[in-house]
This record gives structure tokens, sequence and C-alpha cells, in this order.
């Protein structure tokens, strides 16, 4: 088999993808799931001194310090209700686990590879820049989270 044949076939196996959804605000986000270390309620947090905005504080994930980044603040959206505490999707990024503060957790879905398309032109250039690409689903998008760019604070 020759290197075009054999990407073809690497191309055609990988027909499904699966990623750990959640939403902030009205968007609707997945990660890849391999990517997702844990999710967790929301958690108390130490704040630290002259971080950036969106950093929201430190956790202790079983003895591992993770830094908690607010979502809704890094994708320039109004705060959430105070009334409505966050959870944390704790993912896995070059640099070690950072946790996500998202609005909601949704499920687990796979999602056909053929269906996958750049982001749109007209998606705020705040929430382009920290996504991949998309999927159309019935009745919303699905937008794929760069989980390497939203963790990467001083990028922004």
């Amino acid at each position: 088999m020759n290197t075009i044949q054999q990407a073809a076939q690497a191309a055609a196996n990988k027909t499904c993808e699966q990623f750990s959804t959640f939403y902030v605000a009205d968007l609707f986000f997945g990660v890849e799931v391999l990517r997702v270390q844990e999710v967790l309620r929301y958690q108390q947090m130490t704040r630290v001194p002259q971080a950036p905005d969106v950093i929201e504080g430190l956790i202790n994930v079983r003895g591992q310090i993770v830094t908690a980044i607010d979502m809704r603040k890094r994708l320039n959206l109004p705060p959430r209700a105070e009334d409505l505490p966050p959870m944390n999707i704790v993912v896995r990024s070059e640099g070690g686990a950072v946790s996500l503060l998202v609005d909601e957790i949704g499920d687990v879905l796979d999602m056909d590879a053929a269906t996958y398309e750049r982001p749109p032109e007209n998606l705020d250039p705040t929430a382009r820049s920290l996504i991949r690409g998309i999927y159309k689903l019935k009745d919303r998008l699905l937008l794929i989270l760069d989980a390497e760019r939203t963790v990467d604070i001083a990028a922004r």
C-alpha cells in the first residue's frame, strides 16, 4: 500500500469523533473527549492576586492544583447569574490540567467527521479565535473548542 492509499485508509477509519459538550450562555461547545480529565460540580476557589481577569482562581482536584478559567470572561460574554454556580470541565493541555468554568454540562456526542466545517465568518471574533470548527446539528451548531488556544491566556 502506498502513502496515498495509507492516508486515505486512515481518513476512512476516522469517520466518527467523540466530544464532551457543554454550554456557555447560549453557545453549545464540544471538546475532544480524550482531552477531558473529569467533570466536577462547582469547587471553592483560591483567588490569585494580579492574575488576568479570565482566571477565576485555583482549585484542588485530588491533590492537583488546577487553574480555573471563566469561559464567559474568556469569550467576552456577560457574567452568569449569581444564583447559577458554574460547573468545572477539567481538560488536559500541554501545560497540564486546566478547569474551564461553564454554565452547564451536556452529553458526549459522536459526530460524523464528514459533517465537520470551518467556523462561520459571522461568529464573534473572540469566539472564532477559540473555535477549531463546527458541526451542524438539527437545531443548533456544535462549536468545537480548541483547548490549547483556550487555555493560552497570553494569546488573549
